[in-house]
């Protein structure tokens, strides 16, 4: 076992060297220039936040009547800036690391992975927000919380897939960056974050209801937000979808996508430089 261990240690240490200067560099360099620098890593989803409650809750009405749905728009707005960022960056990357895959050899997908692990680190950073903010603001703190790691996981699986998909499909065609701006503002106003899931089920749409809860963006979203602050105000796929191996559906298909992005990632990867 020590032996098979050293093995996998000596053959992917250098990858390992690499994917860590990778991820500090690009964390640096997302705020270099800026007067706050990392503190926009919290203040930006808080911003975004402010605007939306304002706009969506005290204007339009947007909300469920709980007292937990402003810590849940401020957690659902954290975890969709995470998923938007990493899949729009890592779709972007290996274009702007052309340079790098020129003169270095070192395996492809490490520029996509340490890219989609950047945003994630901000990912960390706003959820120690949200949990504090939840403190003062009736978020129900159970056991559920160990749950929400293996989410956390499913949504990092999610959008590590979609951006090593994505970022094969850009390097030959760039039109795929406008396509996805689109598709993810579609998808945005698809997932029920500056509006609750039960706003859909009372004007009479149960079925639509249903059938954005089996997305597997939405399905993750509402199970951290179901495990993290709220298990009784918040639903999740199991509570409203009565067939169990339906429900296994986003989970699955989050495993696919994950191993889609993958297949493609490693087809078209050796052409990356030479198309570059």
């Amino acid at each position: 076992m020590k032996q098979f261990v050293n093995r996998l240690q000596n053959r992917y240490h250098y990858a390992l060297v690499v994917f860590k200067e990778l991820v500090k560099t690009n964390f640096k360099l997302r705020y270099q220039g800026s007067f706050l620098g990392v503190l926009w890593s919290v203040l930006q989803p808080l911003m975004l936040f402010a605007v939306m409650y304002v706009v969506f809750v005290k204007f339009l009405k947007f909300s469920d009547g709980t007292p937990t749905f402003p810590i849940s728009l401020l957690c659902g707005t954290c975890l969709w800036q995470f998923f938007a960022e990493s899949t729009g960056m890592g779709m972007r990357s290996i274009v702007d690391r052309g340079d790098l895959l020129r003169k270095i050899h070192f395996p492809n997908y490490i520029i996509v992975a340490s890219t989609t692990m950047g945003s994630m680190i901000s990912l960390a950073i706003n959820l120690a927000v949200v949990i504090l903010f939840g403190t003062f603001a009736h978020a129900h703190y159970t056991w559920r919380v160990l749950l929400v790691i293996p989410s956390i996981i499913q949504l990092y699986a999610l959008s590590l897939g979609v951006a090593l998909l994505l970022g094969s499909l850009y390097v030959y065609f760039r039109d795929i960056g406008h396509i996805w701006e689109v598709l993810l503002q579609a998808l945005f106003y698809a997932t029920p974050i500056i509006y609750p899931i039960s706003m859909v089920i009372d004007r009479g749409y149960g079925w639509a209801a249903k059938v954005m809860m089996l997305m597997p963006a939405t399905q993750t979203i509402m199970d951290i937000r179901h495990n993290l602050i709220s298990p009784e105000y918040v639903p999740t796929v199991w509570q409203m979808v009565n067939n169990k191996w339906l429900c296994l559906l986003p989970y699955v298909a989050s495993v696919f996508i994950l191993w889609l992005g993958i297949h493609v990632f490693r087809k078209y990867s050796a052409k990356f430089a030479e198309v570059l």
